[in-house]
């Protein structure tokens, strides 16, 4: 998944505010403690940051 595919979705399921501040600043046990931001940086593949996102905030099935 491109970034930009991801950063779509964020915004489509938060709001453009709120998927930067939800990126930002919630730390995700699904993520290994880190947030969206961080294990982005940290080499994760969007794919699966955007699959821990769907299932931290039950994300509906036809969003994902």
């Amino acid at each position: 998944m491109r970034l930009t595919v991801f950063w779509q979705r964020m915004a489509a399921h938060f709001g453009a505010g709120y998927a930067d501040s939800f990126a930002r600043d919630h730390v995700m046990s699904e993520l290994g403690g880190r947030t969206v931001n961080e294990a982005l940086d940290a080499g994760w593949d969007a794919k699966d940051v955007w699959r821990a996102v769907c299932t931290a905030v039950d994300v509906p099935a036809e969003k994902r």
